[in-house]
């Protein structure tokens, strides 16, 4: 009789031995790199003070959820327009001329104002309970926020994959009867990362098995490497591109460059409403998590219930804790990265120990130029090749929320709800580039989707039960 191969992964409160910690701590920080990383470099914030933010708000939100929540903290998209809006503002030339970085000083007090706005909603979640929050973010909500969320990055993923203009592959220059080459290339090297990626994943086991995006990237390198190698076209990002302004630290070590925030009203009213939007999105977090948490409990036949979804409130307060704690000292908003949910979902390692590990690696890095950019010269395609995989998994997770919520695909309310919310998310993103104009401002794609949603819910809940009774 076939012996029954035994689970593994590690539950919340499980720890793994030192040395896998580490590295699953490393794949942790890899996964929330690129994302972290571009924001810095799209807003003007520092590199290495937004790494460094990164590791502590998290280290901040593992805390104050009691060690009970394995997420992880990172820069977000939601809040970038309003974020370059400030920092291109005539009235912080004007007003703070000779101040050293007024804007991102400004832009950083309205980002600990939006703060308050997760706690306030985190404290409104525990009062009233996990089922009136259902009420308001059912299933139908947060399952085609989450396919939103990975849907609208597709762009980005494809841009970096798939290469149609040399300025995508870093530092190559390449002759121009070479440039079809250097594509290709660049092509291939993110077709083996990404197939690696997935074959690790999949046929790997134990606790090899546990390391596929350490794997599936080092691949992707090396073939890189090869590629350089034998055609003489290198496609490496120049190290000297994450020197100067960007890391803000003059040699090889030291401190990132930390600041005080300036408050300014201006601030406020262009960063904090924006906080209301991304409360759909880390409910439709700590919803997946807890999904695939239970699953893994069942399946290592845990006598424990990680009710994850219950601390819904505590995620929520967390959220912002981690909101103010990263702009206190100079990093942009954030939010828990479905990254680093999907590594976890694909690694089966969910430990808050390993998180607490990749914390203090991000801060370390932090303050080593020369790791930052060891890191940050990776190859566009092996990068592209892991957001692809990635991206893709956070919309797939968004689907198991509907199947693990039981959601009737069947009701002409809920299909109305899930085509608003993935019209107005993904439409958003590929007809206006994330921002959608309306009354003479910027909406960001997925915070509009989600209030969309959110307002056409309630009001098709109207009646619903006597028309259920009639």
């Amino acid at each position: 009789m076939r012996k029954e191969l035994a689970t593994v992964g590690y539950l919340p409160d499980e720890r793994p031995v030192w040395w896998k910690l580490v590295l699953y701590a490393i794949q942790q920080v890899i996964v929330m790199f690129p994302a972290t990383i571009a924001v810095a470099l799209i807003t003007g914030f520092h590199i290495s003070t937004t790494i460094f933010a990164s590791g502590l708000a998290t280290l901040g939100f593992i805390l104050i959820t009691g060690k009970k929540i394995p997420l992880y903290y990172g820069s977000s998209f939601s809040y970038l327009s309003a974020i370059i809006g400030i920092m291109a503002a005539e009235f912080v030339g004007e007003r703070y001329a000779g101040v050293a970085d007024a804007g991102i000083r400004i832009a950083q007090f309205g980002i600990i104002m939006s703060g308050l706005v997760s706690i306030a909603a985190g404290f409104i979640a525990r009062r009233f309970g996990r089922e009136s929050i259902e009420k308001l973010l059912p299933a139908t909500i947060t399952g085609p926020v989450a396919m939103v969320i990975g849907l609208t990055l597709a762009t980005v993923a494809i841009n970096d994959a798939i290469p149609t203009a040399i300025g995508h592959l870093g530092a190559v220059t390449v002759a121009e009867s070479d440039t079809q080459l250097a594509l290709n290339l660049a092509l291939l090297v993110s077709f083996v990362t990404i197939m690696s990626t997935i074959m690790f994943s999949i046929y790997l086991k134990g606790f090899l098995g546990q390391l596929p995006l350490l794997f599936g990237p080092l691949v992707g390198v090396l073939t890189a490497f090869i590629v350089k190698w034998t055609t003489g076209i290198d496609l490496f990002r120049e190290l000297s591109q994450t020197a100067g302004d960007y890391l803000a630290i003059a040699g090889p070590v030291g401190i990132p460059r930390f600041t005080l925030p300036i408050p300014t009203w201006e601030a406020v009213i262009a960063i904090m409403p924006i906080a209301i939007a991304t409360i759909p999105e880390s409910t439709a977090h700590i919803f997946q998590l807890d999904v695939y948490v239970n699953d893994l409990a069942r399946k290592k036949k845990s006598k424990k219930d990680y009710k994850l979804a219950d601390m819904l409130g505590m995620n929520l307060i967390g959220d912002g804790a981690a909101d103010m704690i990263s702009a206190a000292i100079g990093g942009p908003a954030g939010t828990n990265y479905g990254e680093n949910i999907s590594a976890m979902a694909i690694t089966k390692v969910f430990s808050v120990p390993v998180l607490i590990g990749a914390c203090i690696i991000a801060m370390v890095i932090a303050c080593f130029t020369p790791l930052i950019s060891a890191i940050f010269a990776l190859p566009q395609a092996v990068i592209g090749g892991i957001e692809m995989f990635m991206f893709g998994a956070i919309a797939a997770q968004g689907i198991a929320i509907l199947i693990d919520r039981k959601a009737d695909m069947f009701s002409a309310k809920n299909i109305a709800v899930i085509a608003v919310i993935m019209m107005i998310g993904i439409g958003g993103q590929f007809a206006f580039g994330g921002n959608i104009p309306l009354f003479g401002i910027e909406v960001p794609c997925i915070a509009g989707a989600a209030i969309a949603g959110i307002v056409l819910n309630l009001l098709l809940s109207i009646g619903e039960k006597k028309r259920s009774e009639a």
